[in-house]
């Protein structure tokens, strides 16, 4: 038995409700915040006020955020943790490095 092949769904743009407009702009000013971060860790090298647990919590939970937009098919959640993952994900790699080299000098 033979089944007919299904019609490809369109996609059809839906008008941005205002929650949507709520969403997008928390999610670049949140995400936004982290990029003067990053860009001075990762220009002085200097994680001596990063605190790694602190990071490491963070990072985590940003990924969690990320699974949970991704699950519920939320664009701007999905969006802004992406960026604010691969922010936060630079910072806390960038401690973990530096510390350990720093370390490595001390022996």
């Amino acid at each position: 038995m033979h089944r007919r092949a299904e019609p490809a769904p369109t996609f059809t743009p839906l008008p941005m409700t205002l929650s949507d407009t709520l969403g997008y702009l928390a999610a670049a000013f949140t995400t936004a915040s982290f990029l003067p971060q990053a860009w001075l860790t990762l220009r002085t090298r200097d994680v001596s006020g990063i605190s790694l647990g602190m990071y490491s919590a963070f990072t985590l939970g940003v990924a969690l955020w990320l699974a949970y937009g991704v699950a519920l098919g939320q664009w701007p959640i999905v969006l802004a943790n992406t960026v604010t993952l691969a922010l936060a994900a630079t910072i806390l790699t960038t401690k973990i490095v530096v510390e350990r080299r720093q370390s490595r000098r001390k022996r």
